[in-house]
């Protein structure tokens, strides 16, 4: 056995992938690697509306090799199934799921980083089977591409989101000079915001209609409400002028019908189509742990480590601090785990390493025709900005971004972000 201490890494998509390749780009040779996720592919979510609005499977475009883009950086990969983690004995219990009947198989670390996302929780909304249509996945996707093509008969469209349960994990949180952590009541909603207007624009283009006939609707106050008041505020402008209609403070989705979907507050609406968002929920086996809070997400700090076992780290959508759970605050994760397991190995200074999480909604969603919205915001968060653009150019940005992700195989370079704030901000967009 090697004395190369070993950092297992649970979960193999957006925050996993990118913490497994920082930690090799900063921690180098000093560290054995390996990825667990119950699937062998990457699952590029962000596009999946794109490609159902457009008429394509999602699936021959939008999945990556996990097992050979880890090969390039020498990290092992386990395609296997979670059961348990054991904090104090440092150690994860898994299933094998390459092919069914595997027997449990355990595994040691010195290190661990969660990154296993979270459970959407479509099956507990009543009726979301026979009646509810989405676009998470694949499946999902080409099922919602199935009814527009062949079943859906032009009638009222419904597209929001269920209630968000955030758990306690951040009360101690503070952010850009000492701002209290927000409270959700939606996971992410720039995907609700995405699928109505992308819904518009294919209405239109088929003749069957137009904005009028969407409601989208948020158990929150204000939908999309970590974009900031001002981004929202301009966002419902342009919606209302458009025709759609707006539904806040639901609470919850209690059910879905053939004829609709119920709400908490004992409201209704009126739909053929019924696109929901679900609530997202941590994985069974993270809850009631000792690292984790109240709901079962795993607690950090700002620098994305546990505070009573400081070799658990946690990014992307199974951390409590990532709130939206939104790929870009999991990747911007994803690099401090690197940083901080190689300053625990004499491989970065603390300097460098320390730098805390500071929270950024960026947003790209797809409008139809060629056109997307751009997001950049933090005053959720306590910073100051908020920019709101919509154009041609954040439509490019969004599919350069996915071509160029695959290129680098998950590895983006640093000007990247700071490329599309200069297109997207300061040059093309309106």
């Amino acid at each position: 056995m090697t004395n190369t201490p070993h950092v297992v890494v649970l979960g193999g998509n957006f925050a996993g992938l990118g913490a497994a390749q920082k930690i090799r780009e900063y921690a180098g040779d000093a560290v054995r690697i390996t990825v667990l996720d119950r699937k062998n592919f990457l699952l590029f979510v962000p596009n999946i509306p794109a490609e159902v609005f457009e008429g394509r499977d999602p699936a021959k475009t939008l999945s990556m090799d996990l097992r050979s883009t880890l090969a390039e950086d020498d990290i092992h990969f386990i395609q296997a199934e979670v059961k348990a983690l054991d904090p104090d004995a440092k150690r994860v219990d898994f299933v094998p799921s390459e092919r069914p009947g595997a027997a449990p198989e355990s595994l040691h670390y010195d290190y661990v980083v969660v990154a296993v996302g979270n459970r959407l929780a479509f099956d507990r909304i009543e009726g979301f089977a026979e009646y509810g249509q989405t676009c998470t996945d694949f499946y999902y996707g080409n099922k919602l591409r199935h009814f527009l093509e062949h079943e859906y008969k032009g009638g009222p469209v419904a597209i929001g989101s269920a209630r968000f349960h955030q758990g306690d994990g951040t009360k101690d949180i503070r952010l850009y000079g000492g701002h209290a952590f927000p409270s959700a009541e939606a996971a992410c909603e720039g995907p609700p915001v995405e699928t109505m207007l992308s819904m518009a624009t294919w209405l239109k283009e088929h003749g069957k209609g137009g904005p009028d006939k969407i409601t989208v609707f948020t158990p929150a106050k204000l939908i999309a409400e970590d974009a900031g008041e001002k981004v929202v505020g301009k966002l419902l402008e342009i919606a209302s002028g458009m025709g759609f209609h707006y539904l806040n403070e639901t609470q919850d989705i209690t059910r879905i019908t053939k004829e609709g979907v119920e709400f908490a507050n004992g409201k209704s609406v009126e739909a053929e189509l019924k696109l929901v968002f679900p609530d997202w929920v941590p994985h069974d086996f993270l809850k009631g742990l000792p690292i984790s809070d109240s709901e079962g997400f795993v607690v950090t700090d700002v620098t994305m480590r546990n505070p009573k076992y400081p070799n658990v780290f946690a990014a992307g959508d199974a951390a409590a601090i990532t709130v939206p759970k939104l790929g870009g605050i999991g990747h911007a994760e994803g690099e401090i785990v690197g940083k901080q397991i190689a300053k625990d190995l004499g491989r970065m200074a603390a300097e460098e390493a320390d730098k805390p999480l500071e929270p950024v909604v960026y947003c790209i969603g797809d409008m139809g025709a060629n056109q997307a919205f751009y997001i950049r915001s933090n005053s959720w968060f306590g910073g100051p900005d908020q920019v709101l653009k919509m154009g041609h150019v954040p439509f490019l940005l969004k599919m350069q971004y996915k071509n160029l992700f695959f290129k680098t195989r998950g590895k983006m370079p640093e000007w990247g972000l700071d490329a599309s704030k200069l297109l997207a901000e300061k040059l093309f967009a309106a």
